[in-house]
């Protein structure tokens, strides 16, 4: 047995063992992993796993704070905005899209325009077959000329009636006169005639004339009677000649009623020549907004027929955002009041605006299917109302549409 040396058997070094081995076995255990560093001794299993545990602890601290800080910032700035904005995330940007259509039936000749075109008032956009519309409108002007030809040859036949008559009257006018005069002078000639017979007569009875005398007075007389008859005949004639003179005359009232008449049918004309002008100029479809083209709905060759639409339009610069604001906070916007403008297409771009107008109504007293509660089980429903936002274009950027976020300031109610 050999003596013992007071060294530990385990501690004593065996032939053949690795160095590494014996000094691996000289480290206790538990020893700090730094220490292998400075004596050249590798760390334990242990010591790794509290490095790593500890690590982790901190890192997750670290994400816990910045979490928290996170929070409480986006929660701060999410009760500023609620105390401070009156917001909506839903509204777009609004304009007056025109529905450009047709007025008359026809053909499509021509399309001048297509999706994106910058157009001017009265730019053409379309045009329909105009060649009926043509042929019909000089058929009315015909007609026109044509009645414009009978009213003169009514007028010219007045004058001539007019002259004529007039003459052919004053002339029996002054036949009438004469007669009358030779009437009037033959009268009391008539009743010296009448007279002289009488006396002559009573003279004979006496035996005082003779009977010649008596024929010579009773022959004045009759000649005289004869000639006062021949006169009052002519002065019948010539009143007779008078009226049919007056008669002609009439004519003249005859032709002023067919010149009325006349009038009345060239008005009635000219109302049909101004509506087929309206018709002519109807197929030729102009722009009624300076803007530009959203979108054309026919092509060449196509029949369209009337209140069809051709394209739709709109004028870039006259735009407003349409936005639906709760019912609860409605209470806190006024007329004018600063809205901020976040544009969906353009997030790094700022735009502002104003309040235009607060509608009168909530949007579901237009809706086209109306929910009514018959039968009594309701919900109830935070109702909206429209909002008009004022929004100045910034070349062209801005479209109907497009989706934006508003920021209504409402910090001063009164502004």
């Amino acid at each position: 047995m050999p003596p013992d040396d007071g060294t530990d058997s385990k501690n004593k070094k065996i032939p053949g063992e690795a160095p590494d081995k014996a000094k691996a076995a000289l480290t206790p255990a538990g020893a700090p992993a730094g220490a292998q560093a400075g004596d050249g001794l590798q760390a334990s299993p242990a010591g790794q796993s509290f490095k790593r545990r500890g690590l982790f602890y901190v890192l997750r601290l670290g994400l816990i704070g910045v979490a928290a800080a996170a929070a409480l910032i986006l929660g701060g700035r999410e009760i500023y905005n609620r105390i401070n904005f009156v917001y909506a995330y839903d509204s777009r940007i609004d304009a007056n899209l025109i529905i450009v259509s047709s007025r008359v039936a026809g053909w499509v000749t021509s399309l001048e325009v297509t999706e994106g075109n910058e157009i001017s008032k009265g730019t053409v956009l379309a045009s329909i077959d105009s060649r009926e519309s043509k042929l019909r409108l000089s058929e009315l002007g015909a007609r026109l000329l044509g009645m414009d030809a009978e009213g003169e040859r009514l007028a010219a036949e007045r004058r001539f009636i007019d002259k004529q008559t007039t003459s052919l009257y004053s002339f029996e006018l002054s036949q009438w006169e004469a007669a009358k005069v030779v009437v009037s002078s033959l009268a009391p000639q008539l009743q010296l005639a009448q007279r002289e017979h009488q006396r002559a007569q009573k003279l004979f009875e006496r035996k005082v004339f003779s009977r010649r005398q008596l024929d010579q007075a009773d022959n004045a007389k009759q000649r005289i009677d004869r000639q006062h008859r021949i006169a009052a005949a002519e002065l019948k004639a010539a009143r007779a000649k008078l009226e049919e003179a007056e008669a002609e005359r009439a004519r003249l009232d005859v032709l002023d009623g067919d010149l009325n008449i006349l009038k009345y049918r060239k008005a009635e004309l000219m109302a049909k020549l101004e509506h087929q002008k309206l018709d002519l100029s109807d197929r030729t479809i102009k722009s009624p907004v300076n803007g530009v083209v959203d979108k054309t709905f026919v092509k060449v060759g196509e029949y369209v027929t009337p209140g069809q639409r051709l394209a739709l339009v709109h004028d870039p610069s006259k735009i407003w955002i349409e936005a639906n604001i709760k019912e609860t906070e409605i209470r806190k916007l006024r007329i004018g009041q600063k809205v901020e403008v976040s544009i969906d297409a353009y997030p790094d771009t700022g735009f502002e605006g104003r309040v235009l107008s607060i509608g009168n109504a909530t949007t579901s007293e237009f809706a086209l299917l109306p929910s009514p509660n018959p039968s009594g089980n309701f919900t109830k429903i935070t109702q909206r109302l429209p909002v008009r936002i004022a929004i100045d274009q910034r070349h062209g950027l801005l479209r109907p549409g497009m989706m934006v976020e508003i920021y209504i300031d409402v910090r001063n109610p009164d502004r």
